[in-house]
């Protein structure tokens, strides 16, 4: 009886230890929520502090101010786990720009992936908007995030807080 108990134990080790070091590599595979969060916050800070003509060669025009969501789901390299390795961050993004309407819903925006290359100066590329958007996309977006290049944003507290930003900024240039 006491070999089978020892049997069992071991067993009950085993599987036990097998199973925390699957959780533990798959852990370890996820992007770090704190790293998307500082690149949100970085890609957004580059978006909206960029200067109409840098705004004007992503396709927007305005004499406003940009405010920007952003949701990244992807990095070159693909194995970052800090801001400093990222060289590019792969994202979605909603820009609105005030002054043409002081409601979010029916303000001018722009939105979907962008590649935005974390430098000095940074880059930002947008695909062209238009007929073979989708194979510009696949262009710019590394193979590996294809299919997330083309999905909504997963969280809305991006938007939402993009969303106050642009009313307190529509608000004060009265």
């Amino acid at each position: 009886m006491i070999r089978t108990r020892r049997g069992l134990v071991a067993a009950s080790v085993t599987l036990a230890s097998l199973t925390l070091a699957g959780v533990m590599f798959f852990v370890a595979r996820q992007p770090s929520t704190q790293l998307n969060e500082e690149l949100a916050a970085q890609v957004t800070l580059i978006l909206e502090q960029a200067s109409p003509g840098e705004h004007h060669a992503h396709g927007h025009s305005f004499d406003s101010r940009v405010v920007c969501a952003v949701e990244p789901f992807g990095t070159e390299p693909p194995g970052a786990t800090s801001l400093v390795e990222v060289r590019w961050v792969y994202a979605r993004h909603m820009c609105a720009i005030t002054g043409e309407s002081p409601d979010w819903a029916s303000s001018v925006r722009a939105s979907g992936p962008i590649a935005v290359k974390i430098s000095i100066p940074p880059e930002v590329r947008v695909p062209k908007a238009g007929l073979g958007y989708p194979d510009r996309v696949r262009q710019l977006i590394p193979e590996r995030y294809h299919s997330l290049a083309f999905e909504e944003f997963s969280d809305d507290s991006a938007i939402e807080a993009a969303q106050e930003r642009f009313a307190l900024a529509s608000s004060t240039a009265k």
